[in-house]
């Protein structure tokens, strides 16, 4: 006989050190995402197409075209793994950072360590832990730009890091935010809020 393989614990709540969350995560196949917040552990749950999945896939189309414009300035990351600091390991929805200059690099293993330069994450509402935990924490490692489309909201918010702390930035007369550190990159918000892929590209730049 055979005995099967115990798989370890890993569950929402749990909280535990940042290397025995990834351990175990790494031995979880079967859960798809889960995140190290503060020390806690949060496992996704399913995902909605219109609460998630359109929305992340157009800021992917968005970003992966101004990265596909400017060869060698930056690296785009969807859902990859970030080694934020010692409390802190997450899958941002979305993630730019420098390719020369900048805080994060890729380690040795393939995971990214250290402070994105963007992170745009997509939530249900201004009570998600995206707006709180993880805003703290993404201010805290020192990310200069962190953008959370609250889907339920009709709303996106752009936090600018400034003197340490995140404060609002303001769009253009047009509604349209541009990346302090990375030019050119303009997110037409009234077009990304009405799924208007062609004017939210032509806006791009």
């Amino acid at each position: 006989m055979t005995t099967a393989t115990r798989l370890p614990s890993l569950e929402s709540g749990d909280r535990l050190t940042r290397a025995e969350f990834h351990r175990r995560y790494c031995a979880r196949p079967d859960i798809k995402k889960a995140e190290l917040v503060e020390g806690v552990v949060y496992v996704a749950s399913p995902v909605r197409l219109s609460k998630h999945g359109a929305p992340h896939a157009l800021i992917m189309t968005l970003l992966g075209t101004y990265v596909a414009h400017h060869p060698g300035r930056a690296a785009l990351g969807d859902n990859s793994t970030v080694f934020l600091d010692p409390d802190n390991e997450f899958q941002p929805d979305a993630m730019l950072f420098r390719i020369e200059g900048g805080a994060a690099h890729v380690t040795s293993d393939g995971y990214v360590e250290g402070a994105p330069d963007l992170v745009v994450e997509v939530a249900a509402s201004s009570a998600s832990y995206d707006l709180h935990d993880k805003r703290n924490a993404y201010r805290r490692a020192g990310v200069p730009e962190y953008v959370v489309w609250r889907v339920e909201d009709e709303a996106v918010d752009w936090f600018r890091l400034d003197d340490g702390a995140y404060v609002l930035a303001k769009p253009d007369e047009q509604g349209v935010y541009e990346s302090s550190g990375f030019p050119g990159l303009r997110i037409a918000v009234p077009k990304l809020l009405a799924g208007d892929y062609a004017a939210a590209l032509a806006a791009l730049e």
